[in-house]
């Protein structure tokens, strides 16, 4: 069974492309809320900052949306002894 082509070029190859690049401009534009918000200038970064810094990334454009989410405190597990 021969697999589709358009352009020489494998049709679930253009897909992938296509989904990597939507992705990737989804986390810049959440990275770039982060930046408007001033997240990453706000000093020494605890986890709680880290947290909000990624779920605002991940939100992506939904942050200019309304969505504003943040990551109030984080408990890290602190190492045997």
């Amino acid at each position: 069974m021969r697999e589709r082509t358009i352009n020489a070029r494998p049709v679930h190859r253009r897909g992938t492309r296509l989904l990597s690049t939507l992705l990737l401009v989804w986390l810049a534009v959440g990275l770039i809320a982060a930046g408007q918000r001033h997240y990453f200038d706000s000093g020494q970064l605890n986890c709680a900052s880290w947290g909000t810094i990624a779920v605002t990334a991940l939100a992506g454009p939904l942050n200019y949306a309304g969505l504003n989410p943040t990551v109030t405190g984080c408990e890290l597990p602190q190492p045997s002894q």
